[in-house]
């Protein structure tokens, strides 16, 4: 099965929005992206079919289809968000080069592909311009299990006689690392202890779904996880979690426009840290049996935020959060912990009346990794600042849906290009947010954007 899109596919179309509604209804919040990547590598650990449900239809899942597709995995679509994946041999153990610097999927094939057929040559990985991301973790610790390497250029060659358990403590508790390490682990012969390993709920799911196909792993206290290494696994059934950064960036949209929005299917446990930051700058949510429901309580206040591992603030929620920022009264520090190159795209959010200052200090409650290394990693966001439409080019994937709500806050109409980093994370953006009052349309590339209507109109 072919991705829907090549790896190197541009933009479909541009959105043109006209901002200033307040959003009001209800949607349904799709399957983690970042859990359920994981998961379609995790299928190739057997030879027997797995199904995953609440998988969402977007462009990362169809590229990494692709990919299972290519190395002889049988893909089978059950409805519109469950599908059935074999794989009973791995007919080629070589990932073409054409996805190389696409995503960061292809280096976590190595543990399964090793396991399979005892070698695998895998592009180098790549992902959202947000931070130089290197994979030397996972390079090290698959070594220590026994793993032969080789770094090329664009590509990574491993083989092995028989991967075996080791002792890996993680300089940070980097969340691929960890996922890469329990990939490899689960079938390595003897025991294998992580140190200092994420303990997100992705990386929770994921081993939720390892253990369904007969793996043994245990998750300790002190971010310390164990598995013991198995022979064989089978194929198994999961539904993945929800994801919770679109979980985020719909409850940021509801009170940035003093609307009201039900998020169905929303998980309070996997944003809790969220919740309270919300609350604190004037935000509220209540939660009901089929999910949350966000709003703003009162006038919008600046607070202060540091991003971190979990259970700490999620650096994906860093971006909705600034554009809420923007129109709370008073000046708001974010201070960047996880990447060092995440706040790019405050520049056009200035452009459209913003005030966001950026800093190489550390401004939040503790120094961290990048403190006196000259990245700009905190940011001061003084309100609240009306802004006005423009024209928009996407970045990366979480500074799209940023980009979006700062259109949707706006005073008439913009134009968002870039659209593809959007969509690689986030499925039918434009439905859901039409079904809750956004006035967003899609418009051919060739076709130039019409002003905003008059006030009144």
């Amino acid at each position: 099965m072919a991705p829907l899109l090549a790896p190197s596919a541009g933009d479909r179309h541009r959105y043109r929005i006209v901002g200033g509604q307040p959003l009001v209804g209800s949607v349904e919040v799709s399957g983690a992206k970042n859990s359920v990547t994981k998961l379609l590598v995790a299928t190739l650990l057997t030879d027997e079919p797995c199904t995953l449900a609440r998988v969402p239809r977007i462009v990362e899942v169809d590229v990494v289809l692709g990919m299972l597709a290519e190395l002889g995995a049988q893909v089978e679509w059950l409805d519109d968000h469950r599908v059935r994946i074999a794989t009973p041999r791995i007919a080629d153990a070589s990932l073409s080069e054409a996805y190389s610097g696409v995503n960061r999927i292809p280096i976590l094939m190595m543990g399964p592909l090793l396991h399979r057929v005892g070698e695998a040559v895998v592009p180098l990985p790549g992902g959202c311009r947000i931070g130089k991301r290197p994979v030397d973790f996972h390079l090290a610790g698959l070594r220590a299990m026994g793993a032969e390497i080789v770094e090329q250029l664009r590509s990574v060659q491993v083989k092995t006689l028989g991967l075996h358990g080791a002792h890996v403590e993680l300089p940070f508790p980097s969340v691929g690392a960890t996922e890469n390490l329990l990939l490899a682990a689960v079938r390595a012969k003897g025991t294998t202890v992580i140190s200092n390993a994420a303990v997100e709920p992705e990386v929770i799911d994921l081993i939720l779904f390892l253990q369904q196909m007969g793996a043994l792993v245990d998750v300790e206290v002190d971010r310390t996880i164990v598995v013991q290494g198995v022979e064989r696994l089978h194929g198994a059934d999961h539904t993945a979690i929800p994801d919770r950064i679109e979980v985020a960036s719909f409850a940021a949209a509801a009170v940035a426009t003093n609307g009201r929005v039900d998020v169905q299917g929303a998980h309070q446990e996997h944003v809790a840290t969220f919740l309270n930051h919300l609350r604190r700058l004037g935000g509220e949510f209540k939660v009901t049996d089929g999910g949350i429901t966000f709003y703003r309580a009162r006038e919008l206040t600046a607070t202060h935020v540091q991003t971190d591992v979990h259970p700490g603030y999620m650096t994906d929620w860093q971006q909705p959060l600034v554009v809420l920022l923007t129109q709370a009264r008073g000046a708001s520090v974010v201070h960047e912990t996880i990447y060092e190159d995440r706040f790019g795209y405050t520049r056009q959010l200035n452009e459209m009346g913003a005030s966001i200052a950026l800093s190489t200090t550390c401004l939040g409650g503790k120094g961290c990794r990048f403190a006196a290394r000259d990245f700009e990693h905190s940011a001061v966001v003084s309100g609240p600042t009306p802004l006005v439409g423009g024209d928009l080019e996407i970045p990366d994937l979480r500074a799209g849906f940023a980009y979006v709500l700062a259109a949707l806050v706006a005073g008439g109409a913009s134009t968002i290009s870039g659209t593809r980093f959007l969509e690689r994370g986030y499925e039918d953006p434009v439905g859901k947010l039409r079904s809750i009052g956004a006035l967003i349309e899609t418009l051919p590339l060739d076709v130039p954007a019409q002003p905003a209507p008059p006030p009144g109109d």
